[in-house]
């Protein structure tokens, strides 16, 4: 029988990738592809460093007080008399604690099979590990006192010394990773770097007793984004119990029901916030086109400048390296080449630029306004009590020799959402409405933009553009825009562009690949969009799509 690699996927909800660790002798024409980039040494630190391997998703159980001999079996054969002989000698038995239920030792106190070893053994002054046991492994690298019992794969641990030798026949000499994503060849430390990312994401997710208003068309992609590696996500309904005063729960707020939340925070319950992320999904949410990317906030959401969300404590607080500065001039760098904004890839973006709105050849300045939906969190919470059409006299009372064309908000236009302005109202201060072009392409031919609280600014910023904000977004403050709302003084620090960009797109948000269904990093996601890899069509989709045409078609022929 082939033993399970060490490191291995963890089983996100839904996904469908093919395996991180390939047998060596299942391979043909490789060789010894990827095998000697990383040594023992370099690998054992990256374990520790990342704390992966065996089933490092599992729950953070802790020892039984008074417990602190660990005692393991192999998953794959039965040598219970041994290990059983060894745990009931009297200096160990009172102290001993099984993974899982053993043979013989059914008597003892127990952690489940499935728990995180490395926080099991953690907690252990000593191990006793079957040698086919990964444990052995993870207590080795731990530094933990270990005893292996028997003959197989990790026996050799019972050495110290021997640790850097077993990793690299263990590791390397039997095993080459593949990218899950991309398919090419991993060294062993980008694999280990990988699982590093996905455990930060489920401990992320580990406090969650439950999670609110997230519509089942939206939990196909938003499952492996909220894992807690135990079980399902713990998506509550409208009678839940309310947990206890201090437990953390997240909800989508605008779909959860708001009594509900209203008594949980009387409770003294943490209620954080989900919402969708800047690069969104190809295809509008008004749709039902379920997202690619989300924010999880336990301060609060990014768009409300009434306290610090999660992301202006990042932009105000946090040291950002130069190489991740670098990295974000890069996506940057992509999303502006490709055309690609909160809801896809702009299909026209590589044709021959057009004039805006029927824009004028001459020199006058160009000045892009971005209608938003009215009734949004973001409007309502940040957007200084302003509505499209005062944002739009605003921007013409401040520009009143420029060229201005007026973008109403695609929900709106999609017929399912508020905020919609007749063009004769609107024409009568901007010189042209444009709704058939895309943000991107738009945002290549203006000089300026004015918002209140729209993603547009933000891409706008990446764009080069100037950027005029009426209300209070999550970009505005930090020195990059032309601020005449009601600014928070708290949001003291200057930032350049990329640090922006980093914060915004990289440390924030949280990412999922619409090939493999697992949580990547944005460049993987921007990478499927550009490719048109990211496109997700459902009968529910359609539908909404058709919904949409006949309630634009019924709006015009309804309005004079």
């Amino acid at each position: 029988m082939t033993p399970v690699p060490f490191l291995r996927i963890p089983p996100f909800p839904r996904h469908r990738a093919a395996p991180l660790a390939v047998p060596v002798e299942g391979l043909s024409g490789e060789g010894g592809n990827g095998a000697g980039r990383d040594d023992g040494a370099a690998i054992a630190e990256a374990l520790r460093s990342h704390r992966v391997g065996g089933t490092f998703w599992g729950s953070a159980v802790a020892l039984p007080r008074g417990h602190d001999v660990l005692v393991c079996a192999s998953p794959h054969r039965d040598r219970g008399k041994a290990l059983a002989a060894a745990a009931r000698s009297p200096e160990i038995l009172a102290r001993a604690v099984t993974l899982g239920r053993i043979r013989g030792l059914e008597d003892l106190a127990s952690i489940p099979v499935q728990a995180d070893p490395w926080h099991a053994c953690a907690g252990a002054s000593l191990v006793l590990a079957d040698a086919e046991s990964e444990v052995a492994l993870v207590a080795a690298l731990l530094g933990v006192p270990l005893r292996v019992i028997g003959a197989g794969r990790f026996a050799a641990l019972n050495d110290a010394s021997a640790l850097a030798a077993v990793i690299e026949r263990d590791l390397t000499a039997n095993w080459r990773y593949r990218d899950p994503f991309r398919g090419g060849v991993l060294a062993p430390t980008e694999a280990i770097a990988l699982l590093g990312h996905w455990r930060a994401l489920v401990e992320a997710n580990r406090p969650v007793v439950q999670v609110h208003g997230v519509a089942r068309w939206k939990q196909v992609t938003a499952d492996a984004l909220l894992w807690n590696g135990t079980g399902p996500v713990p998506y509550a309904g409208r009678r839940a119990e309310t947990p206890d005063a201090g437990a953390q729960v997240l909800a989508w707020v605008a779909r959860s029901d708001a009594p509900s939340l209203a008594r949980m925070e009387a409770r003294g319950v943490r209620v954080g916030e989900i919402e969708d992320g800047m690069i969104r999904s190809t295809g509008l949410g008004a749709n039902c086109v379920p997202p690619l990317s989300i924010v999880v906030d336990a301060a609060g959401p990014h768009f409300d400048p009434a306290q610090p969300s999660g992301l202006e404590t990042i932009l105000q607080t946090a040291d950002i390296d130069a190489g991740l500065v670098r990295r974000a001039a890069a996506l940057r760098e992509t999303l502006v080449r490709q055309g690609i904004s909160k809801y896809g890839r702009d299909g026209a973006h590589a044709a021959a630029p057009q004039q805006a709105g029927g824009a004028p050849a001459d020199a006058r300045r160009r000045v892009l306004v971005t209608g938003q939906v009215e009734d949004d969190r973001s409007v309502l919470r940040g957007g200084a009590g302003l509505a499209n059409l005062e944002l739009l006299r605003r921007a013409r009372a401040l520009e009143p020799d420029a060229w201005i064309v007026f973008k109403p908000h695609p929900d709106v236009e999609a017929g399912h959402r508020k905020g919609h302005i007749p063009d004769a109202q609107a024409l009568e201060l901007a010189d042209a409405v444009d709704r058939t072009a895309s943000i991107a392409a738009l945002l290549d031919r203006v000089d300026a933009v004015h918002v209140l609280t729209s993603l547009a600014g933000f891409e706008a910023l990446m764009r080069g553009r100037e950027v005029v904000t009426h209300g209070v977004p999550f970009y505005a403050g930090w020195g990059l825009t032309r601020d005449i709302g009601p600014v928070p003084a708290r949001r003291t620090r200057r930032r350049s562009l990329d640090e922006l960009v980093a914060a915004t797109l990289i440390l924030y948000p949280r990412y999922l690949d619409p090939v493999t269904r697992l949580p990547c990093e944005a460049e993987l996601l921007v990478e499927r969009m550009a490719s048109g890899e990211a496109r997700v069509s459902t009968p529910l989709i359609r539908l909404r799509e058709a919904q949409g045409k006949l309630n634009r078609l019924l709006g015009r022929r309804s309005r004079p």
